[in-house]
């Protein structure tokens, strides 16, 4: 597979890997070797960053298009991650907020299903 998608799978920026592994292609095997036993490079860039946006959106606790409305289009670092959580920016909160709505509404909308499927099944 390609590096962009190897790195999606390990949850990595591709911009911080090694070289050798930005330039290669990453066999299943490679993947799941790396998965099972990560190597120094690997756990040093899941620890401490930067992270791809989906990581940064997750840890920060709001959406990849709240992140963009708030204008961080960049990799983050876990120090930077971490400033941004004490700081609690008004954009934070507010995007927090909205995540928080948006989990609300899906649960509702699953219990509603599942309560229609139950109901008429």
């Amino acid at each position: 597979m390609k590096p962009a998608t190897a790195a999606k799978k390990l949850g990595v920026y591709l911009e911080a890997t090694p070289d050798d592994f930005r330039e290669g292609v990453v066999s299943r095997a490679e993947l799941n070797a790396l998965q099972a036993d990560p190597p120094q490079w690997l756990r040093d860039l899941r620890r401490d960053g930067p992270h791809p946006r989906p990581v940064v959106a997750a840890k920060l606790g709001v959406s990849i298009a709240g992140l963009a409305r708030a204008g961080v289009t960049e990799a983050l670092t876990t120090e930077q991650i971490e400033t941004l959580k004490q700081e609690r920016p008004e954009w934070l909160e507010r995007e927090r907020a909205t995540q928080a709505d948006v989990r609300k509404e899906a649960a509702r909308i699953k219990k509603r299903n599942a309560e229609r499927a139950q109901r008429d099944g």
